[in-house]
């Protein structure tokens, strides 16, 4: 089976990366758990909130892999073993979160509260940069403006 690029353009040059990006993200939203909110929090900041009821600060990881933000959560040994559930509603298992970061995204902080994990991102101010090109000319000069030009 031939794959279609959304990037085959002639005049998308170099965004093969952003393809690659596009098919991780796409694996990693068939799960919804656990659930997350991302909002903005000023001018330049964003806040991904993380529901992680049941685990511990200690069952938690919070890492960065060059644009990628990637949450884990695993649980420690526990007695749930001997515990009877009637039922059984409040998700306990392990899970793996990954969150592309544009070019520049900074990881502020991370904090733990209430069952909450809040991770809060920093978009730093870029300076728009415009530059001319010199366009450099290719042309031959012909013989006789040599001539014309050495005479003077």
């Amino acid at each position: 089976m031939t794959r279609v690029s959304l990037f085959n353009s002639p005049l998308l040059l170099g965004f093969d990366h952003f393809e690659r990006v596009i098919d991780r993200v796409s694996k990693n939203t068939s799960d919804g758990y656990p659930p997350y909110n991302i909002e903005q929090i000023g001018e330049s900041g964003l806040r991904i909130t993380i529901a992680v009821a049941g685990f511990a600060r200690e069952d938690l990881g919070v890492t960065l892999e060059d644009n990628q933000l990637i949450v884990r959560g695993k649980h420690t040994a526990t007695d749930d073993d001997q515990k009877i559930y009637l039922h059984r509603g409040i998700g306990t298992r392990q899970f793996q979160r990954t969150f592309i970061l544009a070019e520049g995204i900074e990881v502020a902080q991370a904090q733990f509260h209430n069952g909450l994990l809040h991770i809060d991102l920093m978009r730093p101010h870029v300076n728009r940069c415009v530059q001319n090109i010199d366009i450099q000319s290719t042309e031959k000069k012909s013989p006789t403006t040599l001539i014309e030009g050495s005479k003077k």
